[in-house]
């Protein structure tokens, strides 16, 4: 019989200083670092057509649309991560850590308000629960969209006060997205 190995805890800043050498992206959950999975052909085609489908009306109204080039810490769940997109609307806030020298070791936003995560079968569980649990930390999180890769189907998740509601859009359908309908055809077309 093996023995568990404990997994090491990892302080953010050493975190921070090896993400910016990897030419992976990792995850980094109170202390302890995971290596997150890269994306399909269709996986990247999902997250940039809702991206393009969100981007135009959201930037008239003041938001801006982030890749998954850009961390997102959650300091209330000790959590940094990387969504397939988020959204800040307003003025963006940032958490930024710095070496001894002040040169800057990583920057993360800290004000989401809308995430999007395109499904895969090896993340689905993990992005529906634990994940979200996470991002519910957010004090700006209002709305969590589930995009699956294996079906035409958007979930969208919309914070009321404490409570979550859902609503499922199938194709010929669409779903609002702070406000802006977004077709369920044209993310997957």
């Amino acid at each position: 019989m093996t023995a568990a190995r404990t997994p090491r805890y990892v302080p953010y800043e050493e975190f921070l200083v090896a993400e910016a050498a990897s030419d992976l992206k990792h995850e980094w959950v109170d202390g302890v670092v995971y290596a997150m999975s890269r994306g399909t052909p269709e996986h990247g085609r999902l997250t940039m057509n809702v991206g393009f489908e969100m981007f135009g009306h959201l930037r008239q109204r003041g938001c801006a649309v982030f890749s998954s080039d850009v961390a997102i810490l959650i300091e209330a769940a000790n959590h940094h991560t990387y969504a397939d997109l988020s959204v800040v609307c307003g003025p963006v806030e940032m958490r930024e850590v710095r070496d001894k020298n002040q040169k800057s070791i990583g920057k993360a936003i800290t004000n989401p308000c809308v995430i999007v995560e395109v499904l895969s079968e090896s993340t689905q569980r993990y992005d529906r629960d634990a994940k979200f649990e996470a991002y519910k930390k957010l004090l700006s999180f209002e709305e969590y969209i589930l995009v699956w890769q294996d079906e035409k189907r958007i979930e969208v998740r919309t914070r009321d006060g404490d409570r979550w509601t859902t609503v499922i859009g199938e194709p010929g359908e669409t779903v609002r997205v702070r406000g802006v309908e977004v077709a369920v055809d044209a993310v997957y077309a």
